[in-house]
């Protein structure tokens, strides 16, 4: 029983600190007693946990701006995180190429970087070597090694169990199952945390972002797939296999066109790069499944042009996209979707007739519906939720190893 009051006693202690620090990250600079505020612990509380992140050099005094305590006549002191004590590095695989990010533990960027994938599909083992190489050169000009990094965090399409590092399948592998994390942890001497791509997107989001101030949003990233990320409560939502949030993957059309993932009628199987290169083949509009970049954009240009073949394509995949959106709505009825991602330089997914499509279909009361907002970035806010996440576990790592020490 005394054990048990330990551990117990442990854990809230545990949960104090990552809720601390948690506070002063989202605020980047903060007072104690606004600390107390906001996660309702007494000003003691706050003032031992504080005193020990500060030994440990996770956080920093600073003067706070411009502020003075009247009753004291002296500057008031604000926490914030020391930005040095700890450096992460992020990496999101794409379809041919990877992103890096190094950041420092302010989540500051100190160096990125893009590095063609020598396949577009790579084994366990080739996938290692990969990283390896990737975070090599993109510290060869940085005062860091892969030795000062605490922490590495891995962003891929599929699905993921994060809290494993395990991939049960992704369209970047030639296997499925692969216990990725202890490949990659086997070869480099890093704690490796690994979470579907569009799960990073919505961390982006959420520390970087568009969903900074909002406790429960989901994001939409549209790409050579189709992802989601949704944050409830301020936490990522995954589910039980880490299969929950597979958008794409949700089915629009019984027996319908092929997916990438094997079955048919998923909704990236109509709304994904590869699929519209594969009806614009099918329907002789110039197409190739095997995607380019120009081939997409002249197909856009098309439609825009008045190609009552290509506009069809986009049509179709825009009323296809309105029902997905308008599904989430009536399912999670979230604060705020964003879409996200490198293909929102094209509006055929969110022109005004398919937001007008989606606010059809879903359920009708009298209150206002969610906001839908475009956020339009490249890989970079890929890779920096990738590093984000390492982050957040390089956190954890830390609080726990207080918390030990202290028992």
């Amino acid at each position: 029983m005394k054990n048990d009051k330990i551990s117990s006693s442990s854990d809230q202690r545990e949960s104090g600190r990552q809720q601390v620090i948690s506070a002063i990250r989202k605020a980047e600079q903060i007072a104690r007693i606004d600390i107390a505020s906001q996660t309702g612990f007494s000003p003691a509380t706050v003032t031992s946990i504080t005193s020990e992140l500060l030994n440990a050099g996770l956080i920093e005094e600073v003067a706070a701006s411009e502020q003075r305590d009247t009753k004291r006549g002296r500057p008031r002191v604000a926490l914030k995180i020391r930005g040095d004590s700890h450096f992460v590095a992020g990496i999101k695989v794409a379809n041919t190429s990877a992103t890096v990010a190094l950041m420092n533990f302010e989540g500051q960027t100190i160096a990125e970087s893009e590095i063609p994938l020598p396949s577009s599909q790579l084994s366990g083992p080739e996938m290692v070597n990969f990283i390896r190489t990737a975070l090599e050169d993109t510290l060869e000009d940085t005062e860091l090694s892969i030795e000062k990094l605490s922490g590495l965090g891995l962003g891929v399409a599929g699905i993921i169990d994060a809290p494993r590092g395990f991939v049960y399948w992704s369209p970047s592998m030639t296997e499925r199952n692969v216990p990725l994390r202890d490949l990659i942890e086997a070869d480099i001497p890093l704690p490796v945390f690994i979470d579907n791509d569009a799960n990073l997107v919505a961390k982006a989001e959420q520390l970087f972002g568009m969903g900074k101030s909002y406790s429960d949003f989901i994001v939409v990233t549209i790409e050579h797939g189709v992802g989601m990320g949704i944050v409830i409560d301020g936490q990522i939502y995954r589910g039980t296999r880490g299969c929950g949030a597979e958008f794409g993957h949700t089915k629009v059309h019984l027996n319908g066109a092929l997916c990438r993932c094997g079955q048919r009628g998923c909704l990236e199987a109509y709304v994904a790069d590869y699929a519209l290169m594969r009806e614009a083949e099918i329907m002789g509009s110039g197409g190739n499944e095997e995607l380019s970049e120009n081939r997409l954009a002249q197909l856009f240009t098309d439609a825009k042009s008045g190609d009552s073949l290509a506009q069809s394509i986009f049509h179709r995949a825009g009323t296809m996209f309105a029902m997905g959106l308008a599904n989430i709505v009536n399912i999670f009825d979230p604060e705020l979707i964003i879409l996200s991602g490198e293909r929102m330089q094209f509006d055929y997914l969110y022109a005004d007739d398919v937001i007008e499509t989606m606010k059809k279909s879903v359920v009708q009361i009298d209150a206002p519906l969610p906001q839908v907002k475009i956020h339009k970035w490249g890989d970079l806010m890929w890779a920096k939720g990738a590093a984000a996440f390492a982050m957040e576990g390089v956190t954890e790592l830390a609080i726990r190893e207080i918390t030990h020490n202290a028992v």
